[in-house]
């Protein structure tokens, strides 16, 4: 087994301590039911807020089930222990509720008036073409 040096490990803490100032980590997390948010209070001090059924695996959950939030991993990550579900706190802040397949089938949910126009047209033609095979 390799031996590991005092002024490795000094490295190491310094590696890790900067990268707590530049990543977001969550020092806490719970469940706002009355905006039907997930609060998440950061270390740094900000906090931010999401809809909480916006996140992958969360849609169907019950605000009983959405109260057991446990931060883990430093952090980095959001844990519902009964749904199996975890999000990481880099992407929530980012905008990221789940995979990118996750994420296509919440902005095809958008209402425009440019989407409802085309609804209409397409409608009008009657609807959508069949796919050729």
């Amino acid at each position: 087994m390799a031996e590991v040096t005092d002024a490795e490990i000094d490295a190491a803490t310094a590696r890790g301590e900067s990268l707590a100032l530049t990543e977001p980590r969550a020092a806490s997390a719970r469940f706002d039911a009355a905006t039907g948010r997930i609060v998440v209070e950061l270390t740094s001090g900000a906090a931010f807020a999401f809809p909480a059924r916006l996140g992958q695996g969360l849609e169907a959950a019950t605000d009983e089930q959405l109260t057991r939030v446990v931060v883990q991993g430093g952090g980095y990550g959001l844990h519902w222990e009964d749904l199996d579900v975890d999000l990481s706190i880099p992407g929530l802040a980012a905008g990221l509720f789940g995979t990118k397949a996750h994420m296509a089938r919440i902005a095809g949910r958008g209402i425009s008036v440019a989407k409802s126009a085309a609804a209409r047209a397409n409608g009008a033609k009657g609807g959508r073409p069949r796919k050729a095979v």
